[in-house]
C-alpha cells in the first residue's frame, strides 16, 4: 500500500476534484431552471452528469495515467479487483440524479481511491448544502474539517432508517417485505434520494440505519466516511468468495454498531435468507 504522506496527498486532490465538480453541477442546474418536462430533466442530468464525469476522469487521467477509472460511463471487470495491482479511483459524478432534477438539495459528488479491491480515500460533497465528508482509512471521517462520529443508537425501534428503491420496478416482493418489517420494527424511514448522502448522514448520526442494492459507485466512498466514523458496515447476505467487500453492493447494510446486528437479522428473516 502507498505510504501514507502520499494516501493523504491523494485525499487532497481527491477533495480538490470533487469540490470542483460540484460546482460544476450546482451551475449548470442554477442556469438552467426550466425543467418543465421528462425530456429536459433527463437532458440536464445526462449533459450535467457527462460534463462532470469528463472533468474528474481527465483530471485523474492526467495526473495519474496508470490507474485503472470506475464510473458509471466507463466499468471495468471488476472480479479481478482484489488482486490487480493497478489502483481503481470509483466515481459518481452526480449520485442522486433524480433529485438534481427536481432541483431538490440532495445531490452529491462521491469519488473513492481503491489499492488492491480496499477503498483508501473517500470524499463525498454535497455542492447544494455546501458539505463535504472526507475520510482516510485509518485517519477517522470529518465533515468540512470538523471529525464526525455514528448516533451511538441502542435500539431499531427508537432508530431512524433509510434505504432507496430501483430505478426497475420488477421482483419489488423482497424489497416491500424488508421495508415492511422495517417500518414495523425501527422508529421511522427517511428516503432522501442519494445512498451516498444516506450512508453519509449514518456516518454523522443524521441516521441510525442504511440498506439497500446498490452500485460500487453509489456507496465506495461514503461506506468508508462511515466506518472510519466508528459505524459498521457489512451485508445482511453473503459476499461472494474473492469478490471485494469494499465494492460488493447488494444487501449493504452500514448502522451505529448497537443496531446492525439485531436489524441484519430483521433483514434476512424478511428476504427470506436461511
Amino acid at each position: 500500500m502507498s505510504d501514507p504522506e502520499a494516501i493523504a496527498t491523494i485525499a487532497d486532490f481527491t477533495e480538490d476534484l470533487a469540490l470542483k465538480a460540484g460546482e460544476l453541477v450546482k451551475r449548470e442546474r442554477d442556469q438552467n431552471t426550466l425543467r418543465t418536462n421528462y425530456k429536459q430533466q433527463t437532458e440536464l442530468v445526462t449533459h450535467a452528469d457527462v460534463m462532470a464525469d469528463e472533468m474528474i476522469t481527465g483530471a485523474i487521467r492526467e495526473r495519474f495515467p496508470g490507474h485503472r477509472i470506475l464510473s458509471e460511463e466507463t466499468m471495468p471487470d471488476l472480479s479481478q479487483a482484489e488482486e490487480l495491482d493497478t489502483p481503481l479511483w470509483i466515481i459518481d459524478p452526480i449520485d442522486g440524479t433524480v433529485n438534481y432534477a427536481y432541483g431538490h438539495p440532495q445531490v452529491a459528488v462521491s469519488i473513492a481511491y481503491a489499492e488492491k479491491g480496499r477503498v483508501q480515500v473517500g470524499v463525498v460533497h454535497a455542492p447544494f448544502s455546501g458539505e463535504t465528508f472526507r475520510a482516510t482509512r485509518g485517519a477517522g471521517a470529518t465533515l468540512n474539517g470538523n471529525p464526525i462520529k455514528h448516533s451511538a443508537a441502542t435500539v431499531p425501534r427508537n432508530s431512524l432508517f433509510a434505504t432507496g428503491f430501483p430505478y426497475t420496478k420488477d421482483s419489488l416482493e423482497p424489497l416491500l417485505n424488508r421495508l415492511g418489517a422495517m417500518i414495523h420494527n425501527c422508529r421511522d424511514l427517511r428516503r432522501i434520494g442519494s445512498a451516498a448522502l444516506d450512508i453519509c448522514w449514518v456516518a454523522c448520526g443524521r441516521l441510525d440505519i442504511y440498506y439497500e442494492n446498490v452500485s460500487p459507485w453509489d456507496f465506495a466512498a461514503a461506506r468508508l466516511i462511515a466506518l472510519e466514523a466508528g459505524a459498521t458496515a457489512g451485508h445482511f447476505s453473503e459476499v461472494p468468495d474473492g469478490y471485494p467487500a469494499d465494492l460488493w453492493g447488494r444487501d449493504i447494510l452500514i448502522s451505529a454498531p448497537a443496531v446492525w446486528e439485531p436489524v441484519r437479522e430483521i433483514l434476512r428473516k424478511a428476504s427470506g435468507y436461511k
